[in-house]
């Protein structure tokens, strides 16, 4: 063999010997349509239950004032309960395909505390009483029921573990974790 065939096959090797780690890098990152891209998989779907519940919150206190007296709070606060069960059987099983369990209660003591942080007592408050009933707070405005807030535990399980997260959600749009 001649130099020159010595040195093409010389440099052959060197070239194949240096594709090797990137043909097992690229097996190693093969397709299969049953993997989640990696953005997809690493959010937390306790965001999901969060944004379904704010917007059932909103709706179903929305109504209150115009159908109860300060007198029938604890009326209101049944059927803010009654209005949301709905809303909180479908979440259970909304996303079971995708191996995503909610299990949402609602918190009295989130709920207390958050009436205590944010309901102002004494003579320089604007409105009335506030009250935490079964996990929901409401307010007497004018003779009328207000709701302000409701506290959740909301429990997901996926095939990576379990997650709690309590949170307030507040009828004015904002929530407190």
């Amino acid at each position: 063999m001649t130099r020159r065939g010595q040195l093409v096959l010389v440099a052959a090797t060197v070239v194949a010997v240096a594709l090797v780690p990137i043909l097992l890098a690229s097996l190693q990152l093969g397709y299969h349509d049953d993997v989640r891209a990696a953005a997809d998989y690493d959010d937390d779907p306790s965001v999901d239950a969060l944004r379904v519940l704010e917007r059932a919150v909103a709706t179903e206190s929305a109504s209150i004032p115009n159908q109860y007296a300060w007198a029938a709070n604890g009326s209101a606060t049944s059927a803010v309960h009654t209005g949301l069960r709905p809303q909180l059987d479908r979440l259970r099983t909304s996303r079971i395909v995708d191996n995503v369990h909610y299990n949402v209660t609602y918190n009295h003591t989130a709920a207390r505390q958050w009436k205590d942080a944010n309901c102002p007592s004494g003579p320089d408050r604007q409105f009335g009483d506030c009250v935490a009933d079964r996990g929901i707070v409401v307010q007497n405005r004018v003779g009328r029921t207000h709701v302000l807030a409701v506290g959740f535990d909301v429990t997901t399980t996926t095939e990576r573990g379990e997650t709690t997260v309590t949170v307030v959600l507040e009828t004015s749009g904002r929530s407190s974790r």
